[in-house]
């Protein structure tokens, strides 16, 4: 499997099917992402195909192993844009997701019943947007610090505490519903 870098080096010499894979490769989780902010997934898949055209039509440099982030970036960028116009929810939430959406991304890996996924999404609500979003980049979108930090527009140190305070949070929260195992 080729990786980012060599997808993206492909298109830019001519093969648009190298761009086909990086959509396949990227499109529904950046939809589910953007969804955070739009609460509307038809309009989220607008804004990822947008994010996608942008970037194939602009031909960025991207520097080596940051084509997600730069990806992510462009998507947040373009979701806070389509607030400013519509005048919408401006955090990022998780509320909205469907439930078929919930099902794939939250109970895969983390979650062994439905029980557990509500107890999730209830204490994911509790805790700051902010924290949210960080705790998404990074263990749903599998994301460097440097990388999400890039997305959310903050110092890498700035999101290394955001991390470590939402989880702190979510184990408080956790806990508070008799999840006392919380990392497992």
């Amino acid at each position: 499997m080729l990786s980012d870098d060599e997808l993206y080096k492909n298109f830019l010499n001519g093969d648009s099917s190298s761009y086909d894979q990086l959509m396949i490769r990227y499109g529904d989780s950046l939809t589910f992402y953007i969804n955070g902010y739009t609460h509307d997934i038809q309009d989220a898949e607008d804004l990822m195909i947008e994010a996608f055209a942008r970037i194939m039509v602009k031909k960025p440099r991207i520097h080596e192993g940051a084509f997600k982030a730069y990806l992510y970036k462009t998507a947040r960028n373009l979701a806070s844009r389509f607030h400013e116009r519509r005048a919408h929810i401006t955090t990022f939430g998780f509320e909205d997701l469907s439930d078929e959406v919930a099902d794939t991304l939250l109970t895969e890996d983390l979650l062994k019943d439905r029980e557990k996924k509500e107890v999730l999404h209830l204490c994911l609500e509790r805790i700051d947007p902010k924290m949210k979003e960080a705790l998404w980049l990074f263990y749903f979108e599998d994301l460097s610090y440097a990388q999400a930090a890039d997305i959310m527009g903050i110092r890498p140190k700035q999101f290394d505490h955001l991390l470590s305070r939402g989880k702190e949070e979510m184990r408080k929260e956790l806990l508070k519903e008799g999840v006392s195992n919380a990392n497992e």
